[in-house]
């Protein structure tokens, strides 16, 4: 059973992510040869305070 894990930064619509998700999911059944249905695909939305870059927040960098 494929278990895909994708983070985020927040911000990103409904829909996207949506989008995302049958994708990946899509790929990996089409890569791998594996039911839909064995398929887990997790978004994580990480706010902006909690996403670094070169010792910087995301927040900070904007």
């Amino acid at each position: 059973m494929p278990f895909i894990q994708i983070h985020l930064l927040e911000g990103r619509s409904e829909e996207k992510i949506k989008d995302v998700i049958k994708n990946v999911t899509d790929c990996v059944a089409d890569t791998l040869d594996a039911p839909l249905e064995s398929i887990r695909v997790v978004v994580t939305e990480i706010p902006p305070t909690h996403w670094g870059t070169a010792g910087k927040t995301k927040a900070e960098s904007k």
